[in-house]
């Protein structure tokens, strides 16, 4: 939380392209959370996006509707925000005026769900879950372990195409560019891969490869079984970890089964590896 010890100060936002719908959310969140102070309302997605860069919410409130770019859409651009050194993401909770968007998926806790309009007994739920939540990742903080089980950007590609009636479908190739060629890589033969501006670095046992697709689209197209996002450029093979070490600044670093190659582990990624 924004001061690192007390949940008396807690900042939300609310997103929600209907004004009526964000005043009647902002009083009964009043009614039944005083601490919550609501520091910005979004109209639409873009809007939310903003919020979150220039707050830094502890929580957000996201219809799942919503125009420029949907409470998901908006949600996985704020994913991104999070996979970064000082490890920063706020709770989610999405708000839908239709049951079925309310899936078993939310049941994972990785966020909340209410359902409009917003009734004060169900909030009433969702502010307990998310206080609780808040302690949890104080105390994560301080014992350097997470307690998200699900890394959220897999989770909110497959809530999305589960809301969008799509079967989950993950690449099984690569395709890469070697001079005038195009490779096809086996994802299964990839250690790791790291971005930069242009280009994201794929690399297997034997050769590297360049491709255009950077690693926020690579986080939606690879199995989140196999590949771990370890940090906003990287993501890496489960199964091409050979452990995990510190860094002089006390860092985790991922180490790569028969290579030197040692790679930074986010602080918000290091309950990836709370067993190990």
């Amino acid at each position: 939380m924004n001061d690192g010890n007390k949940l008396s100060i807690i900042r939300g936002v609310i997103a929600d392209d209907e004004r009526l719908m964000r005043d009647q959310l902002r009083t009964r969140l009043a009614q039944v959370w005083p601490a919550l102070e609501i520091v910005a309302e979004a109209k639409n997605g873009i809007e939310a996006v903003e919020c979150v860069t220039t707050w830094r919410p502890d929580v957000i409130f996201l219809d799942i509707r919503m125009p420029g770019l949907s409470g998901i859409e908006a949600a996985r651009h704020i994913a991104q925000l999070e996979v970064g050194d000082e490890g920063f993401l706020p709770e989610m909770v999405f708000v839908t005026a239709y049951d079925q968007y309310a899936i078993d998926a939310f049941e994972q806790g990785v966020a909340d769900y209410v359902l409009k309009p917003a009734e004060s007994d169900r909030l009433q739920i969702t502010a307990q879950r998310l206080q609780e939540r808040l302690r949890q990742r104080e105390s994560a903080r301080t014992s350097s372990n997470g307690s998200e089980s699900v890394p959220l950007q897999q989770w909110l590609h497959a809530l999305s195409a589960r809301l969008n009636g799509q079967p989950m479908a993950y690449l099984k190739w690569l395709q890469a560019s070697v001079g005038q060629t195009v490779q096809m890589v086996d994802v299964d033969d990839v250690l790791f891969c790291i971005s930069d501006e242009k280009y994201t670095r794929v690399q297997t046992a034997s050769q590297e490869f360049l491709i255009r697709k950077p690693i926020k689209e690579l986080v939606d197209v690879l199995d989140p079984k196999l590949f771990w996002q370890i940090h906003r450029s990287t993501l890496v093979n489960v199964k091409a970890i050979a452990g995990i070490q510190r860094d002089d600044r006390g860092r985790q670093q991922v180490l790569v089964k028969a290579r030197h190659d040692k790679l930074t582990v986010s602080r918000s990624a290091s309950h990836l590896f709370k067993g190990m």
